[in-house]
């Protein structure tokens, strides 16, 4: 059992923040998948219904795990929580590298992302509460990861796209800080405040790359 100290304030405000959250990745996914459908071929489509999928995965997994009333079924919730935060990434990553021409490399990175993330959801699932920290490098370094290639995805994507994915990369990185902040009153929102935007940045990223880069 992990210790869940939250005021009712703080729980409150991080219901709204996921609320929020929520709420507008539902209707921009319907809008992204619809759009896509209108514009793009169906290796557009899946790729953004699988995005959409890992997008709402993760914020679903995450309002349950923490608005969930302490229990036993709270620490079952939290192994979903994390492990869709793998997802999420790796899903993230499928439109972008759908971009790049097939071949070794666009396989390679395909393969070694989502290979890490099932790694990931297998760590959280099978050892639920260890590695804790160590996972929490783990989900920066799989973000990170396109960096490795930056050059490569820089030849098939749009600057806005690019530059989405960085600012959204960045918001992340900088909520950690408020992630493991522990002691800081209205914590977990905060935390999932950044989560939220760096969502909605690279979500626009997507718009920008499946839709607005082939008008």
């Amino acid at each position: 059992m992990i210790p869940w100290t939250y005021s009712k304030a703080e729980i409150i405000a991080d219901a709204i923040v996921h609320g929020v959250g929520l709420v507008f990745a539902l209707v921009g996914i319907a809008a992204l998948v619809t759009l896509t459908a209108v514009k793009g071929g169906a290796t557009d489509v899946a790729v953004a219904t699988v995005y959409g999928g890992g997008l709402v995965a993760m914020l679903s997994a995450s309002f349950l795990y923490n608005l969930w009333p302490v229990s036993p079924a709270k620490w079952f919730l939290r192994r979903f929580d994390h492990s869709a935060i793998f997802v999420l990434i790796a899903a993230t990553y499928t439109p972008f590298l759908s971009q790049l021409p097939y071949g070794p490399l666009s396989v390679s990175l395909f393969v070694v992302i989502w290979g890490t993330a099932l790694l990931g959801v297998l760590i959280k699932c099978a050892l639920p509460g260890r590695f804790d920290r160590l996972t929490i490098g783990l989900y920066l370094a799989l973000g990170w990861s396109g960096a490795v290639v930056f050059s490569d995805l820089a030849l098939h994507l749009s600057s806005t796209t690019l530059g989405l994915i960085v600012v959204g990369g960045v918001i992340y990185s900088a909520g950690v800080i408020f992630h493991v902040w522990d002691s800081l009153k209205f914590q977990n929102a905060i935390w999932h405040g950044f989560v939220v935007a760096g969502a909605a940045c690279h979500y626009f990223a997507v718009v920008d790359c499946l839709i607005v880069a082939r008008a």
